[in-house]
């Protein structure tokens, strides 16, 4: 062998020697470095996401393709189960509309929570009312009014509600979500709780939402399709005051929350195509232990004697651009006139058929527009039924 060869062959020793041990030192700082991440992934895995879910006081107010609700998720260390108790959390509320730049922390206080159908388990929806920086109720925080109107006497007649919530499917276009480009589908008839490609617009996108609610241990008691092609409904209910706005908020949440998946813009506003097509109306059916007892319409008739005495006072607080739906058209009533009657669907409150019939159950006011707060209808049914004067 010559010197050069002989050369190459000891560089070549020397480097696997050097490569050698150099593989092994990146293999111990690899199985150290991986013993480091596998502590990091073992105390990741088991984290929970908790999404705080609020809304601005903005509905109605931005167009019909925005909504009012807001969220974002919190990552808990040490899981906490639902209902147990969630920390509180801030936001920037100069961002939202609900602060000023120079103090504009807003503080979250969880109210209710329930299991997240989206993420799965162990994650969560937390449910929050708003609070200023000093801990007081924000003006929006409509959820604070009605537990204070929740007194002893309530509490004892145990009122329930059933509310039905209207909607109306958007295509990215701004257009009602299956209707054609140019022009129109056919007039309203075939498509109320219709079935078929033909009649309903949007069934995938209601069914899971309904899936959602289930899985989330929402109340939520059946869905149709609506009056106009492409507008949906799903009732919460029955429940009472408080978990009625919670529980019809979240849901509003997971219905915005899917259709980014299905690339599908869902709007409340009451009226969103102009001309001789249905509104969008949350009608909220009600009832207490008296009016549900053997001769409870007594106690039905005298309710809607109280709220005929503050008529405009509710149609101010059901809900902006209410007056578009409420025209004496489409199943409506004129928005400046009260009239009551049994399975009247023109009326502004109805008795149904079948409670006539009884002579118990429970009213249905058909007066809140679908943007309506579902804590504030709360509110002002007991407000008003319950008035002390």
């Amino acid at each position: 062998m010559d010197a050069k060869m002989m050369s190459r062959n000891v560089s070549r020793s020397g480097f696997g020697a050097v490569h050698s041990n150099g593989v092994s030192q990146r293999r111990a700082l690899a199985k150290r470095a991986s013993g480091r991440r596998g502590v990091l992934a073992r105390g990741s895995t088991g984290a929970q996401k908790a999404e705080y879910i609020w809304f601005d006081g903005l509905e109605g107010q931005k167009e019909v393709m925005f909504n009012e609700m807001r969220s974002k998720t919190k990552v808990i260390q040490d899981p906490v189960s639902v209902g147990g108790k969630f920390p509180l959390w801030s936001y920037d509320g100069s961002s939202t509309g609900q602060a000023e730049g120079g103090d504009s922390d807003c503080i979250l206080r969880p109210v209710w929570s329930c299991p997240d159908p989206i993420r799965g388990d162990p994650h969560v929806l937390v449910m929050c009312e708003v609070l200023t920086p000093e801990g007081k109720p924000h003006p929006t925080n409509t959820r604070h009014l009605l537990e204070q109107v929740i007194d002893n006497e309530i509490k004892r007649e145990e009122p329930l509600y059933g509310f039905e919530q209207e909607y109306t499917m958007l295509g990215k276009d701004g257009r009602v979500f299956g209707w054609p480009e140019a022009g129109f589908p056919a007039p309203q008839g075939p498509f109320y709780c219709g079935v078929g490609s033909e009649a309903v617009y949007g069934r995938p996108l209601a069914e899971a939402h309904l899936d959602a609610c289930i899985r989330a241990g929402i109340q939520v008691s059946g869905i149709n399709a609506e009056v106009m092609p492409g507008q949906w409904e799903y009732q919460v209910g029955p429940v009472g005051p408080l978990e009625l706005g919670d529980q019809v908020m979240v849901s509003r949440w997971l219905l915005h929350r899917i259709g980014e998946d299905m690339g599908i813009t869902t709007t409340f506003a009451p009226k969103p195509v102009k001309g001789d097509w249905n509104g969008t109306g949350a009608h909220t059916n009600f009832s207490t232990k008296s009016m549900r007892a053997k001769g409870g319409l007594k106690a039905i008739d005298e309710a809607i004697d109280r709220l005929s005495k503050r008529h405009s006072e509710h149609i101010t607080s059901y809900g902006l651009g209410n007056e578009e739906r409420l025209t004496g058209l489409h199943e409506t009533f004129d928005i400046d006139t009260f009239r009551a009657g049994v399975a009247d669907r023109g009326a502004s409150v109805r008795i149904p058929r079948q409670v006539a019939i009884d002579g118990q159950g429970y009213l249905e006011d058909r007066r809140p527009s679908a943007n309506v707060d579902p804590y504030t209808v709360s509110f002002k049914l007991l407000e008003t039924i319950f008035a002390k004067h």
